[in-house]
């Protein structure tokens, strides 16, 4: 099990290998408890000797146990070898992150749907993904070009969202129709457009947000009722794609 196991891991530190497996690794304490607090299925956990010498890590290990979750133990050292951070918590895990579709967005009124265009960042999907689910967006649609949300980085950053907030894959097109057919207003954020302040909010809202450098491709732009902008002091250029998110975010469920 212990070979399995670590040779599993290291597969799925490959997209190729993630998407093959349909699995990722939910790594540190604070995510695997959000796991495990989610219900999502466990393949498997690697934990070091010291993670239960603290309180919160012998609590992890025997919720673990409890989930009937294969724990494999390793050294330190091996744990770096395996791990995507400079700092490893004692633990990680193989999970079956949930797999959502366009039908499991429900949208409703004041309640918009966030959209991701092309976000390549993982740290920004993560961030995007964990900013939507606090600020009381329904759910999430990432387009092509959008950080591969099992990456280990973007759960990371997420924080749980990951395993809690509907987040559904679709291209252009697919979005396009289906917000049609949902009565979804189109908003498409970016650098020039109407500042968000001078704006009626509408009920059923779907947030566009671009790729870091390009911004909201054009097929969305064309559909978009609005783009929409936040006025920055002068000098600067722009804020972090997961920043303005964040504002807007804010923003609109505010005004609804």
């Amino acid at each position: 099990m212990t070979s399995n196991l670590i040779s599993l891991v290291r597969d799925l530190q490959r997209r190729k290998g993630r998407k093959r497996r349909g699995l990722a690794i939910a790594e540190g304490i604070r995510i695997v408890e959000e796991a495990l607090a989610a219900g999502v299925t466990m393949r498997g956990a690697i934990v070091t000797p010291g993670l239960d010498t603290t309180a919160r890590g012998a609590a992890l290990v025997a919720n673990l146990a409890a989930h009937a979750v294969p724990m494999t133990d390793v050294l330190e050292r091996q744990l770096v070898q395996l791990s995507d951070t400079d700092t490893p918590q004692g633990v990680l895990a193989v999970v079956e992150p949930p797999r959502w579709s366009l039908a499991d967005i429900e949208p409703r009124a004041r309640a918009p749907v966030l959209v991701l265009d092309s976000v390549q960042d993982p740290g920004n999907v993560g961030t995007l993904l964990r900013t939507g689910a606090a600020l009381g967006a329904v759910g999430a649609v990432t387009l092509k070009g959008t950080a591969d949300l099992a990456n280990p980085k973007v759960i990371r950053a997420a924080m749980g969202a990951t395993f809690r907030f509907p987040t559904a894959p679709a291209d252009e097109a697919e979005f396009i129709t289906w917000a049609g057919r949902q009565g979804l207003t189109v908003w498409a954020t970016g650098i020039e457009g109407s500042p968000l302040a001078r704006l009626t909010v509408p009920e059923r809202l779907a947030l566009v947000v671009g790729n870091e450098g390009a911004g909201v491709r054009p097929a969305l732009r064309s559909v978009a009722e609005h783009h929409v902008t936040l006025p920055l002091a002068r000098g600067a250029e722009s804020l972090n794609v997961a920043v303005a998110t964040g504002i807007f975010l804010y923003e609109v469920t505010r005004a609804t």
